[in-house]
């Protein structure tokens, strides 16, 4: 497997681009030390490797009225493709769902769900998760604080 990440430039580019995605390329360049044309190559080499998804821009949630986070563990009632397939196309779709994760325990999958309140989340749940015929059971987590949120 060859490396993704030649040094320890590459990686003092990646950790300042996470702190700031909106650094234009001379200033990335003047923080880590390079010349802006050296920098801009490697910038290119680490999005052509896809170690850099994309960029994108965090919005406040509550802009769209969500002020609720809910964790949603969903059990599949049989382990079979159809039925991951059906679920994971639907979440797929579902705007609420902001993180779906496959997960090993007594659990399928765990969703981060974003509501307006508890009434906006309930229809969610009776309209899309429930409506499912693979899913057996939904039991939820209500976020009270957000002590830590890093995104990578």
């Amino acid at each position: 497997m060859t490396q993704k990440i030649a040094d320890d430039m590459d990686r003092k580019i990646l950790k300042e681009l996470m702190s700031d995605a909106r650094l234009p390329n001379n200033e990335l360049a003047e923080r880590v030390g390079l010349s802006a044309s050296a920098c801009l190559r490697r910038l290119r080499r680490l999005e052509d490797a896809d170690i850099i998804h994309g960029y994108t821009t965090l919005v406040d949630p509550t802009i769209d009225g969500w002020t609720m986070t809910a964790l949603a563990s969903v059990r599949l009632s049989r382990q079979h493709e159809d039925e991951i397939q059906m679920f994971e196309s639907a979440v797929r779709g579902w705007d609420e769902v902001l993180e779906c994760h496959l997960v090993t325990g007594s659990r399928d999958y765990v969703l981060k769900v974003m509501s307006s309140g508890l009434e906006d989340y309930e229809r969610f749940i009776k309209g899309k998760i429930a409506r499912l015929k693979c899913v057996d059971t939904i039991e939820t987590s209500f976020v009270m604080n957000t002590i830590k949120a890093r995104r990578v």
